[in-house]
């Protein structure tokens, strides 16, 4: 069984910063991509950045120059580096992974709970 567990949500001001971190565990072979995905109250859910296993990165473009997204693989942990946020970030953010399983032959997406982040004006 695989687990992705989110930390480093929480209130923040318009301008301000914060740092996004995911890790997953279990039984894992391979992490094929990690990111990011958010939902605002109303809205669908959205990409907000990627990383492959091959080190390609996708931002959406509401986000690029704002956020970075890194990946520290021997710790199978993804991060989210958020700066100048938004009111309009604010948002429950998901870590997403696609993740091949000890002993499986393809990827499964995996998902976080969930981590709120909300950006006062």
């Amino acid at each position: 069984q695989v687990q992705l567990v989110e930390s480093g949500g929480g209130l923040v001001q318009a301008g301000g910063s914060l740092r996004l971190s995911c890790t997953a565990s279990g039984s894992i072979y391979s992490i094929k991509a990690m990111g990011w995905y958010r939902q605002a109250p109303g809205k669908q859910r959205e990409l907000v950045a990627a990383i492959t296993s091959g080190g390609s990165i996708n931002y959406a473009d509401s986000v690029k120059g704002r956020f970075t997204i890194s990946r520290d693989t021997a710790k199978n942990t993804v991060y989210l580096q958020m700066n100048s946020l938004k009111p309009e970030d604010t948002a429950v953010y998901f870590c997403y992974a696609r993740i091949v399983e000890t002993g499986a032959m393809n990827g499964v997406d995996y998902w976080g709970k969930g981590i709120l982040v909300t950006v006062s004006s």
